[in-house]
């Protein structure tokens, strides 16, 4: 199944995808209510379908995120195609960390930051380096701690598309105190516009992911895309190293990282600053993957401040 959440009357409703049409699940019944179980989230969406309380045409919706506000959101990097690419911007002769085969890294950024999948999106303050990444992210349902590989994969209750939005100079700079990506990563977090049940993509099941196709366009014109199988990690493994000596929750989101392709910051390391102008306000990004749907978001001016961080600078002793 294909679940929404979408604003009625100035609230959050969550619905069950149709065809062209979505139907709602009871007032005040979240997805973060059902999600932590698959039985009674498929039940969910059918007792939907059969009491038929609320149809809205999918077009006419204003969506959210399907989970508005997750607990915590995990982002690994999982793309070999897109570590390589991204690496070159040290230098042409720059490779892959060897430590980057080693696990699944990631890093938290800000749940609070989450925006839905037509949404605009501002520039964050003092950035000129604006950037996108497509990626698809895991949704956990059943939490857990010290999960084992081999039993990961069923504590997923599903799948969204993700823009992890990208301040490339803020990251840069920030990253060079070896903290971070942390600021530069502040933002906004585009996710939706449906979380699709694992069920759904079985019969795509490819290498570590699925056999369904990545794209992202600015302003119409293609800029690059991936497959999803093309993970050199999987899910599971993932949600095993995320989950060593702590807990994943339910509504947790762990992202893919970007897939090869899948930003600009990618371009600018293969073939240089000139290759693709970074966002500015108007751009409109679209990504698209497969079976999860699209988002189309357009860049605003930011409203933060505009001031150097002068003032913030620490006291030398």
């Amino acid at each position: 199944m294909r679940f929404v959440t979408f604003v009625e009357d100035g609230r959050d409703r969550a619905g069950v995808v149709v065809g062209d049409e979505v139907f709602a699940l009871p007032e005040g019944v979240r997805l973060a209510d059902v999600i932590g179980d698959t039985g009674r989230l498929l039940e969910a969406g059918e007792e939907a379908l059969r009491a038929a309380r609320l149809v809205r045409p999918y077009a006419s919706l204003r969506l959210r995120s399907p989970i508005p506000g997750p607990p915590t959101i995990r982002d690994f990097m999982t793309f070999e195609r897109h570590v390589e690419g991204t690496a070159k911007l040290a230098g042409p002769d720059a490779v892959i960390p060897e430590q980057w085969y080693a696990a699944p890294a990631f890093y938290f950024t800000n749940p609070y930051a989450v925006t839905g999948p037509h949404d605009d999106v501002a520039v964050p303050p003092g950035c000129t380096l604006f950037d996108f990444e497509l990626e698809v992210a895991a949704v956990i349902g059943r939490g857990g701690r010290d999960i084992p590989v081999e039993e990961a994969e069923a504590h997923i209750a599903g799948y969204v598309l993700m823009n992890d939005w990208s301040a490339r100079d803020l990251q840069f700079a920030e990253m060079r105190v070896r903290l971070g990506p942390a600021k530069g990563k502040d933002g906004a977090t585009t996710l939706g516009p449906v979380l699709i049940t694992p069920d759904e993509l079985v019969p795509h099941r490819a290498g570590n992911a699925f056999a369904l196709r990545m794209q992202a366009a600015v302003n119409g014109e293609p800029v690059g895309g991936d497959t999803w199988s093309a993970m050199a990690f999987s899910y599971a493994q993932m949600i095993a190293y995320a989950s060593r000596g702590t807990e994943v929750r339910t509504g947790d989101v762990l992202g893919s990282g970007t897939c090869g392709g899948g930003c600009l910051a990618e371009l600018w390391g293969r073939e240089g600053f000139d290759a693709h102008p970074p966002l500015a306000p108007g751009d409109v990004v679209t990504l698209t993957v497969e079976r999860l749907g699209s988002q189309e978001c357009r860049v605003v001016a930011g409203t933060g401040p505009e001031r150097p961080v002068d003032d913030l600078r620490a006291t030398r002793t």
